[in-house]
């Protein structure tokens, strides 16, 4: 033992040096009184903390003062035998620290519960010291000894409630799990609504009147998950991982996701009443699949209510594709190049019910040049280009065409 408080007796500590009868009667009478002084630090640690409870063993003996005994007796058989440093007993330290995990308490007051007991078994300490005549300096290394044997049990609690803590969160993990399972299935047997709120209440989640649900793109394998807030249910099991969003208009939370989902890209869905959530998942997996395909902005979290064309226009593709082939077979023998002009410039002037210089001003061409097109367009359509229906179809199919880039800008 050091005045370095490294708890190991040496050659040349002051520990040492007292001669080896005093240290045997020393340890004699701790050992004699270790039994009584763990009744005293536990009668304290009562006083102080009534709220904790009593946990019995197997014979019925409090745990604590089990621990407490167990404790007392390797320090000072330590202290006896000059070896090494004392081993902190195992099982008991760990399970008050798992104790204060598992009812969601912090270490704080454990930790001030051990350091009551030192100051406690010192002071009973330095009374058998003076007892038996040891040597101040001796007595000095010994509180050291014994502040670092309180690191040791410290470290054991920490073990215990790190566990809990995990195993806490694996069962939330878990539970948050089957919610969202139960929220975003397409179709519920039974009550939903009962199934939902027992599942919520569960991990203390309030249900939402309305919900939007995220599907993201992982930037990296490796990606920690977003520290997108509790209220967030999170799942990261997905290759490409969920969330649900509790009230995504309220105040504050788009900002919020905006700053948590920094360096990710994906698509929130638009919200829906919480029993349709799988509504909105869906809106979401169709925006993450053009993204891929990059037909939407990519790099980024996008909100599928703010790309709604993209969504209607892109998503039935084969409806689309077919309607195309029908309303645009005028143009088939006119050439790509002069056919892409005049699908432009057909697109421009159902936009802007305008005339040539309105369609100009658009196309940033010749007034002229649209009044060419123009003409060409009746020709190949004939009468069919004044039909109400027929022009909702064209604009439709070339809306389309433009936002797969098909298309000029405008």
């Amino acid at each position: 033992m050091t005045a370095a408080r490294t708890g190991t007796v040496t050659s040349r500590s002051a520990w040492h040096d007292v001669p080896r009868f005093q240290v045997r009667r020393f340890a004699a009478i701790a050992m004699a009184e270790a039994p009584a002084l763990a009744e005293e630090i536990l009668c304290e640690i009562q006083r102080e903390y009534p709220h904790l409870p009593v946990v019995l063993d197997d014979s019925g003996e409090p745990m604590a003062l089990v621990g407490i005994r167990r404790a007392i007796e390797v320090f000072v058989q330590h202290l006896e035998h000059s070896e090494g440093r004392p081993t902190v007993p195992p099982g008991v330290f760990q399970d008050f620290g798992r104790g204060e995990g598992l009812n969601g308490r912090s270490l704080d007051s454990l930790q001030a519960i051990y350091r009551m007991g030192v100051r406690l078994a010192w002071r009973r300490f330095a009374d058998i010291g003076q007892r038996v005549e040891i040597p101040p300096p001796a007595m000095y290394e010994l509180v050291d000894a014994g502040y670092e044997y309180l690191d040791g049990l410290v470290d054991q609690s920490v073990r215990g409630y790190a566990e809990a803590a995990a195993r806490q969160a694996g069962e939330r993990l878990r539970l948050q799990r089957r919610l969202m399972e139960l929220l975003l299935a397409e179709h519920h047997r039974g009550d939903p609504a009962e199934a939902l709120t027992e599942r919520a209440a569960r991990i203390g989640w309030p249900l939402p009147e309305k919900v939007a649900v995220g599907v993201l793109l992982r930037p990296a394998r490796e990606a920690m998950a977003p520290a997108v807030g509790q209220g967030v249910l999170l799942d990261m099991e997905y290759e490409q991982p969920r969330m649900v969003v509790p009230e995504p208009d309220a105040a504050g939370r788009p900002e919020l996701l905006h700053r948590a989902l920094a360096g990710w890209s994906g698509a929130i869905g638009p919200p829906v009443p919480l029993t349709d959530a799988a509504k909105s998942l869906r809106w979401a997996e169709a925006a993450v699949r053009l993204m891929e395909r990059d037909l939407l902005p990519s790099g980024e979290v996008l909100y599928c209510t703010e790309h709604t064309e993209a969504l209607v226009l892109l998503q039935p593709e084969e409806l689309i594709d077919d309607l195309a082939l029908r309303c645009l077979a005028p143009l088939t023998h006119c050439g790509p190049t002069h056919g892409r002009r005049l699908a432009e410039t057909l697109l421009a002037w159902l936009e802007t019910r305008g005339g040539a210089p309105e369609v100009a001003a658009r196309l940033g061409v010749h007034p002229q040049t649209v009044r060419y097109r123009l003409r060409q367009i009746r020709e190949l359509w004939g009468d069919e280009i004044d039909d109400p229906d027929r022009r909702f179809e064209l604009e439709l199919v070339l809306r389309a065409q433009r936002l797969r880039g098909e298309l000029g800008a405008v």
